[in-house]
């Protein structure tokens, strides 16, 4: 069952987060056993405060949604092991439909070489006009002959070399066996095995033909065995008893792995000409095989976007996923699907707010660790119902979801609010709940820390400064805001690199020194990005 990733958007914040957990949890409730809850970044420590609080886990962690080769339909024939053999190798093959290359390995499982049909077909070829065989296992050629020896020998010899003699009856003494090196084949011909026994060849295999009390019972060092294939057949099988190791293609191997995104694998794919390709897993083991064709309709990942809309506060590689729903708070952005989809957009301080009443919708009460995450999640996006975002919904949902989680609003937003971030590294402190835009050909970033005490925060205000010069310089922003905002302020100390004419016509204020305070502004998509809208058209 292929999973069905729950994310919000970049440098995820507590609606975020909770929203993807809480809307997991509700599929599951439902049947949907496969969607799991994801996020982009890393949590904040106020998000990390609200999961420690209700004993949550986070979210699993994804980088990016690319088509990888796990995600392809890959084929997964028989890996064999390199000592089997040749005959073996050709009878899995023929035993599957289409099958035409197989996998080969060593000992420890590792990739060994490929093995094709046609290295096969090549081998056999050659075999026409060379009868001659070379270190061939003795208990291989005995298994693919179905024999079994006659005589007491000494020891049977690990690997047999030498040229095969077929020695049937006939009218020309001088094609007659004359060398101890060889292997023999004959009928019931007891002169010829005798003659081969008096010469001291390694073998005599005596095909469909009963076999005389006296080469029984004869200790010699020739090993005599009986076969019930014909000669001309088993002339032929003990070219076949080879080890497939010693024809398949073992140099210059190009294999993938399962992480492998198909892009990559596509340029190396349009670089070279093998019919299949190994695919490896983590620990380099064959789990299977791929050609060009399986590259045409790979299934795409599946993702539910939460908490946002919008291409550039997305997972990277989205446009090679399969967008199956969206649930978001925020305006209309860019996002485009190749098929119509769930889609659920509300006026509300909190995406948090939109999954609760989903929850009530579907006549299903969150667990109580489900209800405490919303709870915070709502207070958490409308600042303790401060924003201009917040509505009514937001406010009789977030106490519906106390009560089931036994818990009071007073105490979550304390615990939320009280997380003190001054002690962080700046980058870390500013650029936690951050997103980018491009509004009317401008390209900005905006950040936002909400706070109790904005005063202590601005204590580092030219860290603060200096971090973002960095960064408008990084990403080649026109713009780069940073939201200090507090809650018992009720209204937000702006931090922003840029020129000051923009901020004081954007904002009605007098902006100067990278720094303008705003009164009642306690929301990013709903007070600053839409002035900047409405200033540059």
């Amino acid at each position: 069952m292929d999973p069905v990733y729950v994310t919000g958007h970049k440098n995820p914040d507590t609606d975020s987060i909770v929203a993807a957990i809480a809307y997991a949890e509700l599929r599951k409730a439902l049947g949907d056993r496969e969607y799991v809850a994801a996020r982009l970044g890393n949590i904040s420590d106020e998000t990390q405060s609200v999961l420690d609080l209700f004993d949550a886990e986070p979210p699993k962690l994804i980088t990016n949604l690319r088509t990888q080769v796990r995600d392809l339909n890959f084929d997964t024939p028989p890996v064999l092991d390199d000592s089997v053999t040749i005959y073996r190798a050709w009878n899995t093959m023929n035993s599957i439909d289409g099958v035409t290359v197989l996998p080969i390995v060593d000992d420890n499982e590792k990739l060994f070489g490929m093995l094709t049909s046609g290295d096969i077909a090549s081998y056999t070829m050659r075999t026409v006009t060379d009868s001659r065989i070379e270190d061939v296992p003795t208990y291989n050629l005995l298994s693919v002959l179905e024999a079994q020896a006659v005589n007491p020998v000494e020891r049977l010899p690990e690997t047999l070399s030498g040229s095969l003699v077929i020695a049937v009856p006939q009218a020309h003494e001088n094609l007659l066996f004359n060398d101890p090196n060889a292997i023999v084949l004959c009928g019931h011909q007891p002169d010829m095995i005798k003659r081969a026994v008096d010469l001291g060849v390694q073998m005599v295999i005596v095909c469909q033909a009963d076999i005389d009390e006296e080469f029984r019972t004869l200790e010699s060092k020739t090993c005599i065995v009986s076969s019930p294939l014909d000669v001309f057949r088993a002339a032929q099988m003990i070219h076949l008893a080879l080890p497939v190791s010693r024809i398949c293609s073992t140099e210059d191997l190009t294999s993938f792995h399962l992480d492998d995104y198909i892009d990559d694998v596509r340029d190396v794919m349009l670089s070279s000409r093998y019919r299949a390709y190994p695919i490896l897993d983590e620990e380099d083991k064959v789990v299977g095989t791929m050609g060009r064709f399986h590259l045409i309709r790979p299934n795409r990942k599946k993702v539910v976007l939460v908490d946002h809309n919008e291409a550039a506060q997305s997972v990277p590689g989205l446009t090679e996923a399969e967008v199956l729903g969206i649930i978001d708070h925020h305006r209309l952005a860019d996002i485009q699907t190749t098929s119509p989809i769930f889609f659920r957009n509300e006026p509300v301080g909190s995406t948090a707010t939109i999954i609760s009443k989903m929850y009530q919708e579907k006549g299903i009460i969150p667990s109580k660790k489900v209800a405490g995450l919303l709870t915070a999640a709502i207070l958490s996006d409308t600042v303790m119902f401060k924003s201009p975002t917040c509505t009514e919904q937001d406010k009789t949902i977030a106490e519906r979801m106390a009560r089931i989680a036994n818990v009071t609003l007073e105490d979550v937003g304390n615990t939320i609010f009280s997380t003190g971030p001054s002690d962080k590294p700046v980058e870390e402190l500013i650029f936690t709940d951050y997103k980018e835009f491009l509004i009317a050909g401008h390209n900005l970033g905006i950040g936002q820390v909400t706070c109790l005490n904005s005063d202590v925060l601005l204590e580092r205000k030219d860290e603060m400064l200096a971090a973002m010069q960095a960064k408008k310089t990084e990403r080649g922003y026109d713009f780069i805001l940073i939201m200090l905002t507090d809650v018992l302020k009720e209204g937000t100390e702006l931090l922003y690199i840029g020129d000051d004419d923009t901020i004081s016509h954007a904002y009605d204020v007098h902006a100067h020194d990278h720094m303008v305070f705003l009164p009642h502004v306690m929301s990013r998509k709903k007070q600053i990005v839409p002035r900047l809208s409405e200033l540059w058209g």
